[in-house]
């Protein structure tokens, strides 16, 4: 079975750091489009980030650029999402996703153009 897994949520300070990853099992991460989104308690689902395979561009939404950087280990199957500066408007449940190369990475992430999710992980920001 295709799947992913993420991992790293946890208790932060705002301010403080984070590291997400996203674990690929039966099948390679190298030939697929990789997106992070983002969703709160009575929020709907918003876009964080994306990595296209095919060109290597990356994209950040408005709220997270030049706080969070997505890439890569191909070594080990894996997609990260490193989170620094954290805010109280960060807190929510992060999923990652894939998708094919029909749809570019040119702009945040749409969640209809990603296929397999995983099951999330929680962050919470809190003093």
């Amino acid at each position: 079975q295709m799947a992913l897994v993420e991992a790293g949520g946890g208790l932060v300070r705002p301010g403080g750091s984070l590291r997400l990853s996203c674990t690929a099992s039966g099948f390679s991460l190298d030939s697929y489009n990789i997106g992070w989104f983002r969703q709160a308690p009575g929020k709907a689902r918003e876009g964080v980030s994306c990595s296209s395979y095919m060109d290597g561009g990356v994209h950040y939404a408005d709220t997270v650029k030049d706080r969070f950087t997505i890439f890569r280990d191909s070594a080990k199957n894996t997609a990260y999402l490193q989170m620094k500066d954290l805010r109280y408007e960060d807190a929510a449940v992060y999923f990652c996703a894939v998708g094919g190369a029909a749809y570019v990475c040119e702009s945040a992430p749409v969640p209809h153009e990603y296929e397999l999710w995983g099951q999330g992980t929680q962050v919470t920001v809190s003093s």
